[in-house]
């Protein structure tokens, strides 16, 4: 068991984590980035990545998360492969324990332990994830143009997902397992208007079916899905190409619960703007804190903003030591004067 020591502590390691690193090591903040269970997160299961930019052809998920992890560590980010269970943000330095036994102490933290989607858990569905089974629309819609694709669920990222996804297959088809939608009446009637969508009423998918995976020249792919009458019980097969699962998403911060002020489904909330917290000196950067766009641009950006709010926060500190006042009202912050006095 060890004690580590940084200005900037990074919790978490996808497109937000690794960006915030890559621009608080060449700030010179020395930071400390604590890995957790999954480097590079959602990415890590995305075969293709065709709209990050700065890629001609697509670049797979996998690759381009060990390319931001080799460059902030090449510009002396300290990584730490644990796993954060406990904070302590309420006082400075703040302490961060891992699963190792190690104790993380830093003066600012950037929580970035984005979010995971869920999933129905039925047969296929892992075995055909990135081979026709995906969570994001936005991400791999234009790997089906002229096919046939499912979407499941009947809130409002199921309805978007559906809409968004007739601009590239040439049928979509709705399954909900109950005879009305959750989602919004505008875009209850956009469906209902749409053509190309098909809504499957009072059916839960029982099974993703596929076939291939034996060698490189017969990749695994989806072939269908197996849907059950959630009155009847009796079972159907519906010939398509691709399966998107949009029930929603689940933001990885049930350890940070109670330390820093979230949303009723437990994104953390962040002034407009800025990736600060109700916390100063703890930032929130990623889908951890964003549960509209869910891109792994929108992710990297806000790991930016939180790397560089973090530096002026580091700055802020300095100046307080002559002039906490000031410092504090040049920072937006100057409700805290009294309690730095």
């Amino acid at each position: 068991m060890a004690t580590h020591r940084t200005k900037l502590l990074i919790i978490g390691a996808g497109p937000a984590g690794y960006t915030a690193a890559i621009y608080a090591a060449r700030a010179s903040m020395e930071p400390m980035q604590v890995m957790g269970l999954v480097p590079g997160g959602q990415l890590t299961i995305t075969k293709d990545v065709e709209n990050y930019p700065g890629y001609e052809n697509p670049v797979e998920g996998p690759f381009l998360m060990e390319q931001m992890r080799a460059q902030a560590e090449r510009y002396g980010t300290k990584m730490f492969y644990d796993l954060i269970v406990d904070v302590d943000f309420t006082k400075r330095p703040f302490v961060c324990k891992g699963d190792s036994g190690d104790e993380y102490v830093a003066d600012t933290v950037v929580i970035a332990t984005g979010a995971q989607a869920r999933w129905l858990g039925i047969a296929g569905e892992q075995h055909y994830q990135g081979a026709g089974v995906s969570a994001c629309a936005t991400c791999d819609g234009f790997f089906f143009r002229g096919k046939q694709v499912a979407v499941v669920g009947g809130g409002n990222t199921a309805l978007e997902e559906a809409l968004y996804l007739t601009h590239h297959a040439t049928k979509v088809t709705l399954i909900h397992r109950r005879d009305k939608f959750r989602g919004e009446k505008i875009l209850q009637d956009r469906v209902a208007a749409n053509p190309k969508i098909e809504v499957v009423w009072n059916h839960v998918v029982d099974e993703i079916l596929g076939e291939g995976g034996e060698s490189f020249e017969n990749p695994k792919r989806v072939t269908g899905v197996r849907v059950k009458d959630v009155n009847s019980g009796a079972l159907k097969d519906i010939a398509l190409d691709g399966v998107f699962v949009a029930i929603g998403h689940d933001p990885a911060t049930a350890v940070f619960k109670g330390k820093v002020r979230m949303d009723e489904e437990g994104y953390i909330i962040t002034a407009p703007d800025s990736t600060k917290t109700d916390i100063p000196g703890v930032f929130a950067a990623g889908d951890v804190k964003d549960k509209v766009f869910r891109q792994a641009v929108t992710a990297a950006g806000m790991g930016c903003m939180a790397a560089l709010e973090a530096e002026k926060f580091l700055a802020t500190l300095e100046a307080m030591k002559t002039s906490p006042g000031a410092a504090l009202a040049e920072a937006g912050r100057p409700d805290m004067v009294s309690a730095w006095r």
